[in-house]
């Protein structure tokens, strides 16, 4: 067998146990970025695993995360936000951003519409892998008119 000419799938495009197209799309792995503020750049990372991308929204996404940060002790510090926006803010194997806390880029097509139930998540550019910011839209929109202030 010759090695050198063995290609292998990037994870975005293939599980390890399945390579169907239909099985990825509906067992996608996704990381949120849970953002508690940005200018003292608090993010904890939570990935989600068997995330169905064709028939999850936005709008359970977030529904599903707050659930999660009330019941999990380990994101007790990132309880007091009021989450109510989601972004992407990369996709596997993409560029990420030079913003460590969030993509300021792409405000139109990453920004999910957590109000429009109808489409799903996939139909939005989700893809397996792709890692997404949960977050306060009033403080993102305070921190993006001046991102040079951090504090820390």
């Amino acid at each position: 067998m010759d090695l050198d000419n063995v290609e292998e799938p990037l994870t975005s495009s293939a599980r390890p146990e399945t390579k169907l197209l239909t099985q990825k799309v509906t067992d996608s792995i996704l990381t949120i970025r849970i953002i508690k503020s940005f200018p003292y750049r608090n993010v904890k990372n939570y990935v989600l695993t068997h995330v169905d991308l064709t028939r999850t929204n936005a709008k359970q996404l977030l529904r599903e995360m707050k659930v999660i940060i009330d019941q999990d002790i380990t994101l007790k510090p990132f309880c007091n936000v009021n989450y109510d926006s989601l972004k992407v803010y990369t996709h596997a194997h993409g560029f990420k951003s030079m913003n460590l806390v969030i993509n300021l880029d792409h405000d139109n097509d990453w920004l999910l519409n957590v109000s429009d139930e109808s489409v799903s998540l996939y139909d939005c550019g989700v893809r397996n892998e792709s890692e997404i910011s949960l977050f306060n839209k009033e403080a993102y929109l305070k921190f993006k008119s001046n991102p040079t202030v951090e504090k820390w």
